[in-house]
């Protein structure tokens, strides 16, 4: 058997294809987030969760694009 590579160091290290993979999860989340002000009304709670998906999205972004953790990646361990 191989031996596989600690996830956090992966992470670290901010492989080329870690930081595309965060930036295009973050790209999904921005477009989301403006699809949620599109297509509903414009209440407290569609507009709350554009703002925080929007948020996570950008922050995802330029995590990718300045090679550090994004608040999702700091959030746990995802499957």
């Amino acid at each position: 058997m191989g031996h596989m590579p600690n996830t956090d160091q992966t992470r670290e290290k901010g492989t080329r294809a870690y930081r595309l993979i965060t930036a295009v999860v973050g790209a999904l989340f921005s477009v989301v987030s403006v699809t949620l002000l599109v297509v509903t009304e414009l209440t407290m709670g569609p507009v709350l969760a554009a703002v925080v998906l929007g948020f996570l999205g950008v922050d995802a972004i330029m995590g990718a694009w300045y090679n550090r953790p994004s608040l999702l990646a700091r959030i746990g361990p995802w499957p």
